[in-house]
C-alpha cells in the first residue's frame, strides 16, 4: 500500500527552552530562517507524503498560522515587488494538505499519547508515518523515504522503526533495540531509556516510524511505563512479540533539537551547509578563541 499520510507529534511543552517556549512552540524555533517543523515537513513531502496531521496542544496556534496564508504580508510583498520573499512566505502553505488536532489535557503524558488522538483519522488497514517534531536527519535520501523503501520491499511487515547507533554513554536517552538472532534488521524487543548495563545494544530509535492501527489499539489498553508516561517503545515491543517489526538503519546524520545545546549544534550544521552564509560562518568559527 502506498503511504501518503504522516503524523507529527508536536504537543510537548518545550520546558528545556523556557522562557522562549512560554509563547512559542519548541517546533517553531528557527534553524536560521526556517522553523524546525518546516524542515521536517519538507522531508516528508520529499518522501512522497501529502496529508500531514499535526497533534498539538492549546497555545500552539502559531504553528497553524505558519502553514496558513498571511494575506497582509503577502499583499505588502506583492505591492513592493519583493517576489523572492513572497514565494518564501507562501511556500509553507503549499507544501501539503495539513490537518491540526489538539491533544486533550486529560490524556497521559508520553510520546505514544498523540497516537490516541488518531483512532478516527486512521483507517483500520492504513499504514502511516509517525514523526517526532524535534528530530531531523541530514541525508542524501530523506529519512522518511528510507523507511518507505524498506516497507515497500517487505509487504508482511507490521511496523518499521528508524534507528542509528549511539555512543554507549547515550543509550539511557533513547529507546534501545535488540535484533533477533540471525537477522540483520528484525526487532526482538525495544527497551525505553535503559541503563548502560541494561541496554541490549547501542541501536537507538530516532523519531521516524511506519505504523498502523494495531499500535494505536495497543496504546489504548497499555499501562503507563517508565516515569508514569505512555511510551511508544512499549507498544512496539508488544507488537514485535507476534508481528514482524523491522529496523531501518538510517544513512545520514541524526540531528536532535530537543534541548538548547543540541538545537544550537543543529543550527550551526545547517548554517554551514548554506551557500549564502556558510563560508562567512565558517571563517567566524575559525577565529573564535574557544
Amino acid at each position: 500500500m502506498k503511504i501518503r499520510k504522516a503524523v507529527i507529534a508536536a504537543a510537548g511543552y518545550g520546558t528545556r527552552f523556557l522562557p522562549a517556549t512560554k509563547t512559542i512552540p519548541k517546533e517553531m524555533l528557527p534553524l536560521i530562517d526556517k522553523p524546525i517543523i518546516q524542515v521536517l515537513v519538507e522531508e516528508l513531502v520529499d518522501s512522497g507524503i501529502w496529508d500531514i496531521i499535526f497533534v498539538t496542544r492549546a497555545g500552539q496556534h502559531s504553528m497553524e498560522d505558519h502553514f496558513d496564508s498571511n494575506f497582509e504580508l503577502e499583499y505588502m510583498l506583492q505591492q513592493r515587488g519583493r517576489t523572492k520573499y513572497l514565494e518564501i512566505s507562501k511556500r509553507p502553505t503549499n507544501l501539503a494538505n495539513f490537518i491540526f488536532i489538539r491533544q486533550s489535557r486529560d490524556l497521559p503524558y508520553g510520546n505514544g499519547t498523540p497516537l490516541l488522538c488518531l483512532k478516527n483519522l486512521i483507517g483500520k488497514n492504513e499504514p502511516f508515518i509517525y514523526a517526532f517534531g524535534d528530530d531531523l536527519v541530514k541525508s542524501t535520501v530523506p529519512c522518511a523515504k528510507q523507511l518507505l523503501n524498506l516497507y515497500q520491499d517487505n509487504p508482511d511487515v507490521a511496523a518499521v522503526v528508524a534507528c542509528q547507533e549511539v555512543a554507549k554513554s547515550e543509550v539511557s536517552r533513547y529507546g534501545i533495540v535488540q535484533l533477533k538472532k540471525g537477522t540483520e534488521n528484525e526487532m526482538e524487543k525495544i527497551i525505553e531509556k535503559p541503563s548502560i548495563s541494561e541496554a541490549p545494544s547501542r541501536l537507538a530509535q530516532l523519531g521516524r516510524f511506519i505504523l498502523d492501527h494495531r499500535v494505536i489499539e495497543i496504546l489504548q489498553r497499555q499501562e503507563l511505563g517508565k516515569g508514569g508516561e505512555l511510551w511508544l517503545a512499549d507498544a512496539i515491543r508488544d507488537l514485535a512479540k507476534n508481528k514482524k517489526v523491522l529496523v531501518a538503519k538510517i544513512k545520514g546524520k541524526w540531528m536532535t533539537t530537543g534541548d538548547p545545546l543540541r538545537w544550537i549544534k543543529t543550527t550551526i550544521e545547517y548554517a554551514l551547509d548554506r551557500k549564502d552564509i556558510g563560508p562567512d560562518l565558517r571563517d567566524y568559527l575559525r577565529k573564535l578563541k574557544v
